[in-house]
Protein backbone atom coordinates (compact mmCIF):
# COMPACT_ATOMS: atom_id res chain seq x y z
CA UNK A 1 0.00 0.00 0.00
CA UNK A 2 3.17 2.56 0.88
CA UNK A 3 4.59 1.49 -2.48
CA UNK A 4 1.14 2.55 -4.19
CA UNK A 5 1.14 6.29 -2.15
CA UNK A 6 4.54 6.69 -3.54
CA UNK A 7 3.76 6.23 -7.26
CA UNK A 8 0.70 8.17 -6.61
CA UNK A 9 2.78 11.49 -5.57
CA UNK A 10 4.87 10.48 -8.89
CA UNK A 11 2.45 10.57 -11.20
CA UNK A 12 0.71 13.78 -9.48
CA UNK A 13 4.81 15.33 -9.76
CA UNK A 14 4.87 14.28 -13.45
CA UNK A 15 1.20 16.31 -14.44
CA UNK A 16 2.29 19.49 -12.41
CA UNK A 17 5.60 19.07 -13.85
CA UNK A 18 4.19 19.34 -17.41
CA UNK A 19 1.45 21.53 -16.46
CA UNK A 20 3.92 24.03 -15.50
CA UNK A 21 6.67 23.85 -17.86
CA UNK A 22 4.42 22.89 -21.09
CA UNK A 23 6.66 21.26 -23.72
CA UNK A 24 6.66 21.45 -27.15
CA UNK A 25 4.07 23.98 -26.72
CA UNK A 26 1.26 21.79 -26.52
CA UNK A 27 -2.24 22.59 -25.52
CA UNK A 28 -2.88 21.95 -22.48
CA UNK A 29 -5.01 18.50 -23.11
CA UNK A 30 -2.03 17.45 -25.04
CA UNK A 31 -0.13 18.68 -21.94
CA UNK A 32 -1.65 16.53 -19.78
CA UNK A 33 -2.23 13.16 -21.64
CA UNK A 34 1.33 13.20 -22.82
CA UNK A 35 2.49 13.54 -18.78
CA UNK A 36 -0.09 11.05 -17.69
CA UNK A 37 1.82 8.55 -20.53
CA UNK A 38 5.21 9.43 -19.60
CA UNK A 39 4.48 8.53 -15.61
CA UNK A 40 2.49 5.69 -16.45
CA UNK A 41 5.66 4.24 -18.25
CA UNK A 42 7.78 5.09 -15.48
CA UNK A 43 5.48 3.68 -12.76
CA UNK A 44 5.36 0.37 -15.53
CA UNK A 45 9.68 0.16 -15.92
CA UNK A 46 9.77 0.53 -11.83
CA UNK A 47 7.66 -2.75 -11.29
CA UNK A 48 9.49 -4.17 -14.00
CA UNK A 49 12.81 -3.74 -12.47
CA UNK A 50 11.96 -4.82 -9.15
CA UNK A 51 11.49 -8.15 -10.27
CA UNK A 52 14.78 -8.50 -11.61
CA UNK A 53 17.56 -9.78 -9.91
CA UNK A 54 20.90 -7.72 -8.78
CA UNK A 55 22.56 -10.11 -10.68
CA UNK A 56 20.45 -8.54 -13.75
CA UNK A 57 20.61 -4.84 -12.87
CA UNK A 58 24.40 -4.53 -12.27
CA UNK A 59 24.82 -7.08 -15.94
CA UNK A 60 22.35 -4.54 -17.69
CA UNK A 61 24.07 -1.05 -16.46
CA UNK A 62 27.41 -2.46 -17.20
CA UNK A 63 26.00 -3.17 -20.60
CA UNK A 64 24.57 0.46 -21.05
CA UNK A 65 27.30 1.95 -20.15
CA UNK A 66 29.50 -0.12 -22.55
CA UNK A 67 27.08 0.78 -25.52
CA UNK A 68 27.15 4.29 -24.90
CA UNK A 69 31.15 3.98 -25.07
CA UNK A 70 30.71 2.43 -28.00
CA UNK A 71 28.00 4.80 -29.43
CA UNK A 72 30.63 7.91 -28.67
CA UNK A 73 33.15 6.55 -31.05
CA UNK A 74 31.10 5.43 -33.90
CA UNK A 75 29.85 9.09 -33.07
CA UNK A 76 33.44 10.24 -33.77
CA UNK A 77 34.48 8.49 -37.09
CA UNK A 78 30.25 9.86 -37.89
CA UNK A 79 31.46 13.27 -37.47
CA UNK A 80 34.55 12.95 -39.83
CA UNK A 81 32.37 11.99 -42.33
CA UNK A 82 30.88 14.39 -45.26
CA UNK A 83 27.36 14.89 -44.07
CA UNK A 84 25.21 17.50 -43.40
CA UNK A 85 24.43 18.31 -39.76
CA UNK A 86 20.98 17.35 -39.91
CA UNK A 87 21.72 14.03 -41.43
CA UNK A 88 25.03 13.54 -38.88
CA UNK A 89 22.41 14.67 -36.22
CA UNK A 90 20.36 12.05 -36.91
CA UNK A 91 23.04 9.07 -37.15
CA UNK A 92 24.87 9.85 -33.96
CA UNK A 93 21.35 9.36 -32.05
CA UNK A 94 19.79 6.73 -33.68
CA UNK A 95 23.55 4.89 -32.88
CA UNK A 96 23.40 6.04 -29.63
CA UNK A 97 20.22 4.14 -29.10
CA UNK A 98 20.97 1.27 -31.04
CA UNK A 99 24.20 1.12 -28.88
CA UNK A 100 22.61 1.47 -25.87
CA UNK A 101 19.69 -1.47 -26.30
CA UNK A 102 22.01 -3.72 -27.51
CA UNK A 103 23.82 -3.23 -24.41
CA UNK A 104 21.28 -2.98 -22.14
CA UNK A 105 19.88 -6.42 -23.73
CA UNK A 106 23.16 -8.15 -24.05
CA UNK A 107 23.92 -6.87 -19.83
CA UNK A 108 20.68 -8.31 -18.60
CA UNK A 109 20.65 -11.49 -20.25
CA UNK A 110 24.45 -12.21 -19.21
CA UNK A 111 23.95 -10.93 -15.71
CA UNK A 112 23.77 -14.03 -14.03
CA UNK A 113 26.72 -15.34 -14.70
CA UNK A 114 28.31 -12.55 -13.01
CA UNK A 115 30.54 -13.12 -9.24
CA UNK A 116 29.18 -10.57 -7.13
CA UNK A 117 31.58 -11.97 -4.34
CA UNK A 118 34.82 -11.00 -6.96
CA UNK A 119 33.42 -7.26 -6.32
CA UNK A 120 34.80 -7.08 -2.51
CA UNK A 121 32.96 -4.48 -0.22
CA UNK A 122 29.79 -4.78 0.67
CA UNK A 123 28.46 -7.65 -1.80
CA UNK A 124 31.45 -10.10 -0.67
CA UNK A 125 30.20 -9.37 2.93
CA UNK A 126 26.66 -9.55 2.35
CA UNK A 127 27.36 -13.03 0.51
CA UNK A 128 29.31 -14.35 3.62
CA UNK A 129 27.15 -13.00 6.29
CA UNK A 130 23.84 -14.36 4.75
CA UNK A 131 22.86 -17.66 4.22
CA UNK A 132 19.36 -18.20 3.06
CA UNK A 133 17.72 -21.21 2.95
CA UNK A 134 13.73 -21.45 1.24
CA UNK A 135 11.44 -22.75 3.02
CA UNK A 136 8.60 -25.43 0.84
CA UNK A 137 5.18 -25.88 2.22
CA UNK A 138 4.90 -29.34 2.53
CA UNK A 139 7.83 -29.01 4.61
CA UNK A 140 6.36 -26.31 6.94
CA UNK A 141 3.17 -28.40 7.35
CA UNK A 142 5.29 -31.76 7.76
CA UNK A 143 6.21 -30.10 11.20
CA UNK A 144 9.96 -31.78 11.66
CA UNK A 145 11.67 -28.50 10.29
CA UNK A 146 10.73 -27.15 13.85
CA UNK A 147 12.65 -29.90 16.21
CA UNK A 148 16.00 -29.44 14.02
CA UNK A 149 15.89 -25.36 14.15
CA UNK A 150 16.02 -26.08 18.25
CA UNK A 151 18.40 -28.43 18.08
CA UNK A 152 20.99 -25.29 16.30
CA UNK A 153 21.25 -27.70 12.91
CA UNK A 154 20.02 -24.76 10.61
CA UNK A 155 22.03 -21.39 10.55
CA UNK A 156 21.86 -18.51 8.66
CA UNK A 157 18.28 -16.72 7.81
CA UNK A 158 15.23 -19.08 6.59
CA UNK A 159 13.37 -17.06 3.90
CA UNK A 160 9.27 -17.69 3.51
CA UNK A 161 7.98 -16.46 0.58
CA UNK A 162 4.71 -14.62 0.00
CA UNK A 163 3.13 -17.11 -2.39
CA UNK A 164 4.12 -19.89 0.26
CA UNK A 165 1.96 -18.46 3.33
CA UNK A 166 -0.92 -17.25 0.43
CA UNK A 167 -0.99 -21.15 0.02
CA UNK A 168 -0.95 -21.91 3.58
CA UNK A 169 -3.82 -19.40 3.95
CA UNK A 170 -5.80 -20.96 1.42
CA UNK A 171 -5.33 -24.52 2.73
CA UNK A 172 -6.17 -23.00 6.41
CA UNK A 173 -9.55 -22.05 5.22
CA UNK A 174 -10.59 -25.06 3.08
CA UNK A 175 -13.51 -26.95 3.29
CA UNK A 176 -12.32 -30.03 4.28
CA UNK A 177 -11.31 -30.83 7.67
CA UNK A 178 -8.53 -32.25 7.30
CA UNK A 179 -6.84 -29.96 4.76
CA UNK A 180 -8.06 -27.34 7.07
CA UNK A 181 -6.10 -28.53 10.02
CA UNK A 182 -2.96 -29.37 7.74
CA UNK A 183 -2.98 -25.35 6.54
CA UNK A 184 -3.39 -24.42 10.62
CA UNK A 185 -0.57 -26.99 11.62
CA UNK A 186 1.80 -24.94 9.20
CA UNK A 187 0.88 -21.71 10.71
CA UNK A 188 1.72 -23.08 14.17
CA UNK A 189 4.75 -24.05 12.97
CA UNK A 190 5.97 -21.15 11.33
CA UNK A 191 5.10 -19.12 14.96
CA UNK A 192 7.16 -22.25 16.47
CA UNK A 193 10.41 -21.55 14.17
CA UNK A 194 10.26 -17.45 14.44
CA UNK A 195 10.25 -18.09 18.56
CA UNK A 196 13.52 -20.20 18.22
CA UNK A 197 16.71 -17.69 19.73
CA UNK A 198 19.08 -17.30 17.46
CA UNK A 199 17.15 -17.73 13.90
CA UNK A 200 15.96 -15.37 11.48
CA UNK A 201 12.71 -15.70 9.66
CA UNK A 202 12.26 -13.72 6.70
CA UNK A 203 9.02 -13.22 4.95
CA UNK A 204 9.53 -11.92 1.62
CA UNK A 205 7.10 -10.62 -0.69
CA UNK A 206 9.12 -11.35 -4.18
CA UNK A 207 6.80 -13.43 -6.44
CA UNK A 208 6.88 -14.10 -10.14
CA UNK A 209 3.71 -13.44 -11.84
CA UNK A 210 4.34 -14.70 -15.41
CA UNK A 211 5.06 -18.28 -13.54
CA UNK A 212 2.01 -20.05 -12.22
CA UNK A 213 3.45 -23.43 -10.18
CA UNK A 214 4.71 -22.80 -7.24
CA UNK A 215 7.46 -25.00 -6.86
CA UNK A 216 9.00 -23.11 -10.03
CA UNK A 217 8.19 -19.80 -8.26
CA UNK A 218 10.45 -21.68 -5.38
CA UNK A 219 12.78 -22.47 -7.74
CA UNK A 220 13.39 -18.91 -9.23
CA UNK A 221 13.32 -17.30 -5.49
CA UNK A 222 16.30 -19.72 -4.80
CA UNK A 223 18.52 -19.70 -7.81
CA UNK A 224 18.04 -15.23 -7.09
CA UNK A 225 19.63 -15.44 -3.35
CA UNK A 226 21.45 -18.25 -4.38
CA UNK A 227 19.71 -20.03 -1.73
CA UNK A 228 19.01 -23.56 -0.70
CA UNK A 229 15.51 -25.14 -1.09
CA UNK A 230 14.38 -27.39 2.44
CA UNK A 231 11.20 -29.82 1.38
CA UNK A 232 10.59 -33.21 1.65
CA UNK A 233 9.03 -33.10 -1.84
CA UNK A 234 10.08 -35.76 -3.80
CA UNK A 235 9.65 -33.94 -7.25
CA UNK A 236 10.58 -30.56 -6.28
CA UNK A 237 13.77 -32.04 -4.92
CA UNK A 238 14.43 -33.67 -8.61
CA UNK A 239 13.35 -30.99 -10.35
CA UNK A 240 15.55 -28.01 -8.44
CA UNK A 241 18.61 -30.46 -9.09
CA UNK A 242 17.85 -30.62 -12.88
CA UNK A 243 17.56 -26.49 -12.86
CA UNK A 244 20.89 -26.79 -10.30
CA UNK A 245 19.58 -25.61 -7.16
CA UNK A 246 21.05 -27.44 -4.31
CA UNK A 247 17.84 -28.95 -1.30
CA UNK A 248 18.20 -29.58 1.73
CA UNK A 249 15.74 -32.68 1.70
CA UNK A 250 13.88 -33.46 5.52
CA UNK A 251 13.25 -37.01 4.36
CA UNK A 252 16.73 -37.85 3.22
CA UNK A 253 17.79 -36.84 6.49
CA UNK A 254 15.57 -38.72 8.48
CA UNK A 255 16.85 -41.65 7.14
CA UNK A 256 20.28 -41.24 7.35
CA UNK A 257 19.68 -40.74 11.16
CA UNK A 258 17.92 -43.85 11.34
CA UNK A 259 19.89 -46.06 13.29
CA UNK A 260 22.37 -48.81 11.90
CA UNK A 261 21.39 -52.01 12.14
CA UNK A 262 24.21 -55.00 10.81
CA UNK A 263 23.02 -58.73 10.39
CA UNK A 264 23.73 -60.84 13.15
CA UNK A 265 22.48 -57.70 15.78
CA UNK A 266 19.91 -58.23 17.77
CA UNK A 267 17.02 -55.90 18.82
CA UNK A 268 14.20 -55.84 21.20
CA UNK A 269 10.93 -55.20 19.33
CA UNK A 270 7.31 -55.48 20.25
CA UNK A 271 5.11 -57.61 17.84
CA UNK A 272 2.43 -55.82 16.63
CA UNK A 273 0.20 -57.94 13.93
CA UNK A 274 1.13 -60.96 11.83
CA UNK A 275 2.87 -60.70 8.86
CA UNK A 276 2.09 -61.71 5.14
CA UNK A 277 3.76 -65.39 5.31
CA UNK A 278 3.42 -68.35 7.26
CA UNK A 279 4.20 -67.78 10.90
CA UNK A 280 5.69 -63.94 10.60
CA UNK A 281 5.10 -61.18 12.85
CA UNK A 282 5.45 -57.66 12.22
CA UNK A 283 6.61 -54.87 14.40
CA UNK A 284 7.75 -51.43 13.87
CA UNK A 285 10.65 -49.15 15.76
CA UNK A 286 10.41 -45.63 17.04
CA UNK A 287 10.90 -44.06 13.69
CA UNK A 288 8.65 -46.32 11.73
CA UNK A 289 11.51 -48.47 10.53
CA UNK A 290 9.30 -52.07 9.65
CA UNK A 291 10.85 -55.29 11.18
CA UNK A 292 9.36 -58.31 9.80
CA UNK A 293 10.08 -61.18 12.40
CA UNK A 294 10.05 -64.92 11.17
CA UNK A 295 8.88 -67.74 13.51
CA UNK A 296 7.42 -64.90 15.97
CA UNK A 297 3.26 -64.67 14.95
CA UNK A 298 2.27 -66.52 18.38
CA UNK A 299 3.81 -63.52 19.63
CA UNK A 300 1.67 -60.67 18.81
CA UNK A 301 1.17 -58.31 21.99
CA UNK A 302 4.57 -59.12 23.39
CA UNK A 303 8.05 -57.45 23.75
CA UNK A 304 10.78 -60.50 22.11
CA UNK A 305 14.58 -60.32 21.52
CA UNK A 306 15.05 -61.19 17.60
CA UNK A 307 18.16 -61.73 15.48
CA UNK A 308 18.54 -59.85 12.62
CA UNK A 309 19.41 -61.73 9.30
CA UNK A 310 19.42 -58.85 6.79
CA UNK A 311 18.50 -54.91 6.23
CA UNK A 312 16.90 -53.85 2.74
CA UNK A 313 17.02 -50.43 1.99
CA UNK A 314 14.25 -49.60 -0.40
CA UNK A 315 13.30 -46.23 -2.22
CA UNK A 316 10.29 -45.79 0.59
CA UNK A 317 12.97 -46.68 3.26
CA UNK A 318 14.87 -49.31 5.11
CA UNK A 319 13.02 -52.81 5.87
CA UNK A 320 14.67 -55.18 9.05
CA UNK A 321 14.37 -58.86 8.49
CA UNK A 322 14.96 -61.19 11.64
CA UNK A 323 14.13 -64.13 12.93
CA UNK A 324 12.53 -64.94 16.68
CA UNK A 325 14.71 -68.17 17.75
CA UNK A 326 12.73 -69.68 21.19
CA UNK A 327 14.61 -71.75 23.14
CA UNK A 328 12.15 -74.04 24.17
CA UNK A 329 12.49 -75.13 20.50
CA UNK A 330 15.00 -76.80 18.58
CA UNK A 331 16.98 -75.09 16.72
CA UNK A 332 14.65 -72.17 16.94
CA UNK A 333 12.63 -74.25 14.35
CA UNK A 334 8.61 -74.64 15.27
CA UNK A 335 7.87 -78.06 16.09
CA UNK A 336 4.36 -79.21 15.49
CA UNK A 337 2.43 -81.58 18.07
CA UNK A 338 3.04 -84.88 16.33
CA UNK A 339 5.18 -84.19 13.88
CA UNK A 340 9.07 -84.22 13.18
CA UNK A 341 10.81 -80.83 12.47
CA UNK A 342 9.51 -78.29 10.03
CA UNK A 343 11.80 -76.31 7.58
CA UNK A 344 10.68 -72.72 7.25
CA UNK A 345 11.13 -71.18 4.03
CA UNK A 346 12.00 -67.42 4.19
CA UNK A 347 12.04 -65.19 1.05
CA UNK A 348 12.80 -61.74 1.54
CA UNK A 349 12.04 -60.83 -2.45
CA UNK A 350 8.67 -62.01 -1.51
CA UNK A 351 7.77 -60.33 1.12
CA UNK A 352 9.58 -56.80 -0.05
CA UNK A 353 6.73 -57.26 -2.48
CA UNK A 354 3.63 -58.21 0.03
CA UNK A 355 4.54 -55.14 2.29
Amino acid sequence: MDLWIIRAFLFIAVMLSGYVVRPFDLSLPLTLALSAVIATLIVFAEIRVRLLSLKTLIGAAMGSVLGIVGASLVSLVIGRMNLTSAHENFAQVMILILMAYVGLVSGASKGEYLDLSALGGIFADRNARMAYKVLDTSVIIDGRIADICKTGFLDGTLVVPHFVLRELQQIADSADSIKRNRGRRGLDILEKIKSVPGLTVQVVEKDYPEVKEVDLKLIELAKELSAKIVTNDFNLNKVSQLRGVDVLNINELANALKPVVLPGESMKVFILKEGKEQNQGVAYLDDGTMVVVDNARRMIGKTIETLVTSVLQTTAGKMIFGRYEDSSEEGGIERPEGRGPRKQYYSEEKTQGRY
